[in-house]
């Protein structure tokens, strides 16, 4: 349950928090954008089987790959698209907790 927690707590819970805190004058299209970050997992589609809770997305879906998120730090670095690759790290990050917490198992 705690994992559950934690996964799902970054991919929703810290969108939105970072929209009202950083984005006071635009928090709606923040949060929108924020959370849209979650479109990555369309690559899970893929995946056979589709679903497994025992697995590790980072390096496994091609959206969630080292070389993705090499291009989400770039595209979080250029002022214009700051909002788009700070949506992509946070969900990152959100799969990165949920491998940790896989392997604490």
């Amino acid at each position: 349950m705690f994992r559950f927690v934690i996964h799902y707590g970054i991919h929703f819970l810290v969108p939105i928090i970072i929209g009202l805190l950083f984005y006071k004058k635009n928090k709606t299209f923040a949060i929108v954008v924020l959370l849209s970050g979650i479109v990555i997992d369309v690559d899970h589609l893929f995946a056979t089987p589709l679903f497994d809770s025992m697995r590790c997305s980072i390096n496994f879906h091609p959206l969630h790959t080292y070389w993705a998120i090499t291009i989400y730090i770039v595209i979080f670095l250029y002022k214009k698209t700051r909002i788009f690759g700070l949506a992509l790290l946070i969900h990152i990050l959100a799969d990165i907790a949920d491998c940790y917490m896989i392997t604490l198992n």
